[in-house]
């Protein structure tokens, strides 16, 4: 019988930095593993501009309750995001904040702390619009919530049939993200 496997992940921005997208992008690839997921989005009453956050699990059972009070993996963008749920990762879990855009103050010392320049990461590809992209490859390299190759065929899946001319920009900032994090 395989091992019993069960992450969490809060993923957490302003509405428009794709918070949404890199949730549902972890819940894809771990469907495409064989595991049982659930995807919860939350916006602010504002949409773009406004607070958004999602909760994703992943696991090898099915998931008996989709909300995530205490993460084992938290991903913030923005400062607002880390002040509201830095606090919510599991002792030994794991914080990944975009650097360029979030003073990572007054952390716990049983979590791991990982910043990721996401903003000039996806900058220096050509679109800051993609910064999610850049914390998804340092996600899955700090965390092992999913598999690095799957996570690439789901990249590869799901934003390279939308807008294929951006899907080379797309897994390059992926591999610096993940890079980092590794």
């Amino acid at each position: 019988m395989a091992e019993k496997f069960e992450k969490s992940l809060i993923a957490a921005g302003f509405g428009g930095q794709g918070l949404m997208v890199l949730g549902q992008l972890i819940a894809y690839t771990g469907i495409e593993e064989g595991r049982y997921v659930s995807w919860i989005p939350s916006y602010g009453p504002e949409m773009r501009g406004g607070t958004a956050n999602c909760c994703v699990i992943v696991s090898s059972e099915e998931v008996g309750a989709p909300v995530v009070s205490e993460a084992d993996v938290i991903v913030v963008m923005n400062q607002p995001s880390f002040e509201k749920f830095k606090d919510d990762v599991k002792k030994g879990g794991i914080l990944l904040y975009n650097s360029d855009l979030v003073k990572a103050d007054g952390v716990r010392a049983d979590i791991r702390l990982v910043a990721v320049p996401a903003n000039a990461i996806a900058k220096s590809e050509g679109s800051e619009k993609i910064a999610n992209i850049a914390m998804l490859g340092a996600l899955v390299a700090a965390s092992g919530i999913v598999n690095d190759k799957t996570c690439v065929e789901t990249l590869k899946e799901k934003l390279g049939k939308k807008k294929p001319e951006y899907l080379p920009m797309n897994l390059s900032i992926y591999e610096k993200g993940k890079a980092l994090a590794g």
